[in-house]
């Protein structure tokens, strides 16, 4: 991913954690976790898709306190390298409009063996769900307005109207 596109980032030895407003780089992604060392590389791409519960998307948008994300997102790559012995991870989410069938996280690990690569991908992603400081607006268009939810799937988030829908709202 290049310097200029990257919104931020933290690294650490074969870890790469990102936010970006940019569209995503699936290639410099895979080619971030390469090395002679690894006999397996998994990527998970997840994308915007056209509907939630039969109602028609339009678009998600993303937003995040990023100093503390990074943290969270880096935290969570030096554990699952240890924990799944693997040889590289990189983890980069999309902040802002993400429209239908783009990419708003890529994943990439890469490790000796498939089965670690798998294993480190999956869990990966759903501790990133699970923890990154990361909220989407879920915009339905017409009436509907949007809908602000923790990053995570299926959990329901709350109506808005058009004029909330600037900022996530705040837990009390």
């Amino acid at each position: 991913m290049s310097q200029q596109s990257t919104y931020e980032q933290l690294n650490d030895e074969g870890i790469w954690v990102y936010l970006t407003q940019s569209t995503l780089d699936i290639p410099s992604v895979v080619a971030s976790v390469k090395s002679p060392k690894a006999g397996a590389v998994v990527l998970f791409a997840g994308t915007t898709r056209d509907n939630f519960e039969g109602k028609p998307v339009t678009h998600l948008e993303y937003s995040s306190y990023p100093p503390l994300a990074l943290k969270t997102m880096l935290s969570i790559a030096q554990s699952l390298k240890q924990k799944h012995a693997l040889t590289a991870i990189t983890m980069v989410h999309r902040l802002g409009v993400v429209p239908i069938a783009e990419e708003s996280i890529l994943i990439a690990v890469s490790a000796p063996r498939r089965r670690a690569a798998w294993m480190g991908g999956e869990e990966a992603l759903e501790m990133c769900k699970e923890k990154v400081e990361i909220w989407k607006l879920e915009e339905f268009g017409g009436d509907e307005g949007g809908i602000w939810r923790a990053n995570r799937d299926g959990a329901r988030g709350a109506p808005l109207e058009a004029a909330d829908t600037s900022h996530p709202p705040v837990e009390r």
